[in-house]
């Protein structure tokens, strides 16, 4: 059952970024922008044939097999069971998504649609399939320090209980 979920929220944000991508390519290919939120953000269409934040240009062929590589390896420990349902299970199939929606891109178009750019600050134009992966990202590693920190404190907790129990044995 869980395995049917994760393939719907995969499809759904898949769908959400392709959608958008496409709302992008009609409106704004001219060379047009929107501006939104007062200001503070622009959209406009940009060719990304890099990587995240436009690192790795022209190196579509590369970054094509590493993100399916990717996809299928997380894949299959998200759908074989391999981690538990959670923050990092969950947060890996957002990360799959946005791999998934820029692989699309990629395969298709040669390029990712890149859309979102902050004009508050200097930084490079993304999307939401890399909001994806970056959220996604942080997810994970806020999972694993957690899990990391649980660890130590059960350790930490054994280990004190333990003393204290050869003490007065």
């Amino acid at each position: 059952m869980i395995q049917a979920i994760v393939i719907l929220v995969i499809a759904a944000l898949v769908a959400v970024d392709q959608v958008i991508k496409l709302v992008v390519v009609k409106n704004l290919s001219d060379g047009g922008y929107v501006e939104a939120l007062f200001g503070l953000l622009r959209f406009r269409y940009v060719e990304n044939t890099g990587a995240a934040f436009s690192s790795l240009q022209n190196q579509t062929t590369f970054l094509t097999i590493f993100t399916l590589v990717v996809i299928a390896v997380i894949l299959f420990i998200l759908l074989t069971k391999k981690i538990k349902p959670g923050l990092m299970y969950w947060s890996l199939v957002v990360v799959v998504a946005g791999g998934l929606g820029n692989f699309i891109d990629r395969l298709f178009r040669g390029f990712v649609v890149d859309y979102i750019e902050p004009t508050f600050v200097n930084f490079a134009v993304f999307n939401f399939a890399d909001c994806c992966v970056t959220v996604g990202a942080a997810l994970l590693i806020i999972s694993t320090l957690y899990d990391m920190i649980k660890e130590n404190k059960a350790y930490l907790s054994d280990k004190k209980n333990g003393d204290s129990n050869n003490e007065n044995g």
